[in-house]
């Protein structure tokens, strides 16, 4: 058995792109500071997001059917932060952010540097999290130089094994 401790050490030391995840179905929306996102497939391209089984975002995207990838400033890390509990939407702004609707009615970021809508295709619960695949219906590019942020850009981490009390 491997010791927790230590798992968390090597599982945190996996480099991670740090993205906002849009979700909505029907007036709810939210967006969501996640890690967990691969590319699965070419073709069709497909992307999986792993979301906490108890989150807000999980519901949302069971609902609605859709999400959202939002890739941000590595230089502007601070959105990390506040979306990491659920978002308050004001007008079309998530926690004061400006949104569009996507195509598949999930948000997207204005200020995102690039992003991708994603239809479910399968979602797949593997315990504390599932894995939604999504196939990108709509991409966008607002900034092409920028690098896009990545975990260890911030003090954040998540992974290895569920701590006591979360």
């Amino acid at each position: 058995m491997v010791d927790d401790e230590l798992l968390n050490r090597v599982t945190w030391k996996i480099p991670n792109a740090l993205a906002l995840v849009g979700s909505r179905a029907g007036d709810d929306w939210n967006a969501m500071t996640t890690s967990w996102i691969t590319q699965l497939s070419m073709e069709p391209v497909l992307i999986g997001v792993g979301v906490d089984n108890k989150a807000v975002t999980h519901r949302l995207i069971s609902e609605g059917g859709s999400f959202t990838v939002n890739l941000w400033s590595s230089e502007d890390t601070r959105p990390f932060v506040k979306f990491s509990k659920p978002a308050t939407k004001e007008g079309m702004a998530l926690n004061g952010r400006p949104i569009l609707e996507g195509s598949s009615g999930a948000p997207v970021f204005e200020e995102a540097i690039a992003w991708m809508d994603c239809a479910v295709r399968q979602s797949i619960d593997f315990g504390t999290h599932t894995l939604f695949v999504g196939e990108v219906v709509a991409a966008g590019i607002n900034d092409d130089e920028t690098r896009p942020a990545a975990m260890s850009d911030t003090r954040m981490k998540y992974g290895g094994v569920k701590r006591g009390g979360h």
